[in-house]
């Protein structure tokens, strides 16, 4: 019992002891406290810093000796200092009177070095990570280089590439940091599936969007590389073309990419929902502003009762109401369209109702993400800056224009509050992409002016100095000496108005057949200015020095020409060249085109007049037209129809007669079937027949073509085939040794293959002449590049 009552009086006074020691040290903190909180100090003393001043560590304290601080000046000072990038670690304690700070500084990168790498280079890394030579070393960015250089590879199909890093201490505070690269094998897309498409098939999906199957060109193309933000794209390719052809309910269920590590390929699956296609129903204009009068609108809506439904046209009708309606002063109207869905008929009804929008103005434009391209280059594309009426419509159409600019992989418009509850912050990011190239091609052509192989380096920039600028350097050879230097510029918003101007200086020397050879050095002053977004009116001035040879194969021994080899019309335009020609040319284009690469639907048009007669040797007014209407024939076997016309005319002035170079020449757009220069008029005195045509005066040309694509092959070669009919006369000639100068038809029909290929767009022809006449040149095959428009 004794030693009980001592043990409990230990243990009581142990307690009591204890209090009043933990009593004390609450004291004392709290003196600490409130010391810290009013102390001063007679110095600073700076510790563990070796390349940053001490100084320097000071002037960012915020505290002085002799002054009193808290324990927020403390913290202030902190994250000052880790804000300057220069330290990993700072600690800051007071001993006596003496403050003082201890740093760890950041060590500094010396080099980035990059091992394994061979598809991609060393720059286009160096272009993906934070981390630089003389930078502050951070084991955070280095994390993230990590992962952005794993990113380069998966964007180039090398999902299985492997990146580690390290760093290599080389004493006094400075690393070296290391990637090492595994680069692995290439990924490729094996199949592309669709699941639940009944109006189009899977054929002609894969033709729309933009991820395609591997093949053995797709080392070129790159288009067989999966990647996420590429199917998302792709998501919203498929919603639009459904959208635009009557699909007013599809949607995407789900797009899948599923890996198969055996044979590292990709397979693609896309399940959508098509629901019905709508046409519309009823299109009427609504307006609750007063003074908007709906009846001068209707001819500017292009949605019409009973066709096809298409969101496109929603869209566009609405951006011309808009434009209309503020143009009249109503700069807050808003115009929304409401669709009343008929589910019986499969019609849409449009209502666009033209309401009282709130007053909000843009306070400003705030541009991100553009390294290369000034700023003043995305703003010109708004049709709206700092101060006027925001208006969403207008915003949505400048987002379009910047990504038409192809200077930029993704463009994002996005509002934030103003300063005022009226203001609006227009907020654009951009991601940019390379715009510049080097590309060396070649190919052979069967027809034209220059037959035979051909070859071709150029230089290009699409935003030459992040001004928006087109600059192109060009020069090509063949055989017969044939050459071609070329530079061309082009500023697309001359003097700051939506007007292009450029110029174009050239040289080309070429041997036409066997008979002459043509030397052209000349320039042109260009100016373009769009009308609508449809319609392009062009003006430009030609200055051309045109000197002309006669071949050795057309000579006689004593180096004279033989009138029995090339028409006197010829050695009459050699003898006196050179020839300088000056003159001024203007057109329009109209073209509604939906893709120019791989047309399906549109009108294309272009009337085109040169005057030569201000200056120089040559006096003709020369007038072309060319027209093509496409128009798909079947969806789902992905069949489009082709109707093409042309003409031309040129008609002398003064009391100089046409040069026999100035006349037209039948060419492939003409005719197909026939050799370049193998119809029309011709001097029959000649013997050898070939050189003896001389051109003519007028052409008219029709031509009709089914296009579809090749059975068996792969779509994503791009190769099409087509059947065609073709017919056209050149006519008219005044020079004296010209014959078959009537009008006469020829006609021609025949089958095509089109690739549409890394090198270009490539067409193989076979005509069979059907109507010709007597004398005409025949030639069944052509090869060569072709121009649609």
């Amino acid at each position: 019992m004794a030693a009980s009552s001592k043990f409990v009086g230990a243990a009581s006074a142990l307690a009591i002891s204890a209090a009043l020691v933990s009593s004390g040290a609450i004291v004392t903190t709290v003196a600490a406290v409130s010391a810290a909180q009013a102390a001063t100090v007679s110095r600073i003393e700076v510790r563990g810093n070796t390349r940053v001043d001490s100084q320097t560590v000071r002037d960012n304290l915020g505290i002085t000796p002799g002054k009193p601080f808290t324990n927020a000046d403390i913290d202030a000072a902190t994250k000052r200092l880790f804000n300057t990038g220069l330290f990993g670690d700072v600690r800051i304690s007071q001993s006596g009177g003496t403050l003082i700070v201890q740093v760890s500084e950041h060590q500094v990168v010396n080099q980035v070095i990059f091992q394994g790498n061979k598809k991609i280079k060393d720059p286009q890394l160096q272009n993906t990570v934070q981390l630089k030579p003389r930078a502050a070393f951070d084991q955070t960015t280095l994390e993230a280089d990590t992962e952005a250089v794993r990113a380069a590879y998966r964007n180039i199909g090398r999902s299985d590439a492997t990146v580690t890093s390290r760093t290599m201490d080389l004493g006094e505070g400075r690393v070296n940091v290391v990637f090492d690269i595994n680069e692995g094998d290439r990924t490729k897309i094996a199949n592309i599936n669709f699941v639940g498409n009944q109006a189009f098939g899977d054929r002609r999906l894969k033709d729309v969007i933009s991820t395609k199957r591997s093949n053995p060109l797709s080392w070129l193309t790159r288009n067989d590389v999966y990647s996420e933000d590429r199917l998302r794209a792709d998501e919203e390719t498929l919603r639009r073309f459904y959208y635009n052809r009557g699909y007013a309910d599809f949607r995407v269920v789900s797009s899948t990419a599923d890996l198969d590590p055996a044979t590292n390929d990709y397979t693609i699956t896309i399940t959508v929902e098509e629901g019905e296609k709508y046409k519309f129903g009823g299109v009427t204009i609504e307006s609750s502003v007063e003074g908007v009068d709906t009846s001068q609108l209707n001819g500017l809506v292009e949605t019409r009762e009973g066709d096809t439904y298409s969101a496109k046209e929603v869209e566009d009708s609405i951006i011309k109401v808009s434009e209309k309606v503020a143009g009249q002063g109503y700069a807050f109207a808003k115009v929304e369209p409401r669709g009343d869905r008929n589910f019986e008929n499969h019609t849409i009804s449009v209502v666009y109702a033209i309401d009282q929008g709130p007053r909000a103005y843009v306070e400003r434009i705030e541009i991100r993400g553009n390294e290369k391209t000034r700023d003043f280059v995305i703003r010109r594309e708004f049709d709206v800056s700092e101060g006027d009426a925001f208006n969403q419509v207008l915003i949505q159409r400048a987002k379009r224009r910047l990504e038409n600019l192809n200077f930029f992989q993704t463009v994002n418009i996005s509002t934030a509050p103003g300063s005022q509850p009226d203001q609006v912050i227009l907020v654009v990011d951009v991601i940019e992409k390379s715009t510049g190239e080097f590309s060396i091609g070649g190919g052979y052509t069967t027809g034209g002016e220059t037959p035979g192989p051909t070859v071709e380096g150029s230089i290009t920039e699409r935003n030459f100095l992040g001004r928006g600028q087109y600059v192109r350097l060009a020069a090509g050879g063949g055989l017969d000496n044939n050459r071609s230097y070329s530079l061309s510029f082009t500023e697309p918003y001359f003097l700051g108005q939506r007007i292009s101007a450029g110029f174009d200086i050239y040289k080309r020397q070429s041997g036409v057949s066997d008979k002459y050879e043509t030397d052209l050095t000349g320039g042109t002053i260009r100016f373009g200015l769009p009308i609508t977004e449809a319609l392009t009116a062009s003006i430009a001035y030609n200055l051309t020095q045109e000197e002309y040879d006669i071949d050795d194969e057309a000579k006689l021994p004593n180096g004279e020409p033989d009138p029995t080899e090339i028409s006197q019309a010829y050695i009459d335009a050699s003898e006196e060249s050179p020839w300088i020609k000056s003159s001024i040319s203007w057109g329009l284009t109209y073209n509604t085109i939906d893709d120019t690469k791989n047309p399906h639907d549109g009108l294309f048009g272009k009337f085109f007049q040169e005057y030569a007669g201000i200056g120089g040797d040559a006096n003709f007014l020369k007038t072309t037209f060319k027209g093509q209407y496409y128009k798909t024939l079947s969806e789902e076997m992905d069949i489009v129809g082709l109707i093409g016309v042309g003409a031309g005319h040129i008609s002398g002035f003064g009391d100089e007669d046409l040069r026999v170079f100035d006349l037209f020449k039948n060419n492939t757009e003409m005719i197909r079937g026939f050799k370049y220069a193998g119809i029309g008029p011709r001097d029959l005195t000649v013997e050898d027949s070939k050189g003896s045509f001389l051109g003519g005066t007028t052409y008219f040309s029709a031509s009709t073509e089914a296009q579809f694509p090749m059975p068996v092959i792969p779509e994503s070669l791009g190769i099409r085939g087509a059947f065609f009919a073709d017919a056209a006369t050149l006519y008219g000639n005044d020079l004296p040794e010209a014959s078959n100068t009537d009008m006469e038809w020829r006609a021609s029909v025949g089958a095509s293959i089109m690739w549409a290929s890394p090198f270009g767009p490539l067409r193989f022809d076979y005509a069979q002449p059907v109507v010709k006449e007597e004398g005409d040149q025949v030639q069944n095959f052509n090869f060569g590049i072709s121009s649609k428009f």
